[in-house]
């Protein structure tokens, strides 16, 4: 089993404009769904009407991405300016 095991730590995860990704996601999604529709008989008859569906599935995922990434983003904020507020207050001599 030794031959598995890691021999480095994992690197910490990037942070970027996730919220900005998701939502773009999202939107091609949608769109995607929006510009298949007019075609809907076409994808009944040869039997692909589930791209129709998969968009629209994309979408709907995307928009709880969007809302769960919001809020995560709200609470990296909130607890980084709880950490901020509680260490300047420990600092000695801050604020005088």
């Amino acid at each position: 089993m030794e031959k598995w095991t890691p021999k480095h730590e994992a690197p910490e995860p990037l942070e970027g404009p996730v919220v900005a990704t998701i939502t773009g996601g999202t939107v091609i999604w949608f769109v995607l769904f929006l510009v298949q529709l007019p075609f809907y008989g076409w994808y009944a008859d040869h039997g692909h009407t589930w791209w129709l569906w998969a968009c629209l599935a994309g979408g709907g995922l995307g928009l709880i991405g969007v809302w769960y990434v919001r809020a995560r983003d709200a609470a990296i904020k909130r607890e980084a300016a709880r950490a901020a507020g509680t260490a300047g207050e420990a600092a000695p001599g801050a604020g005088h």
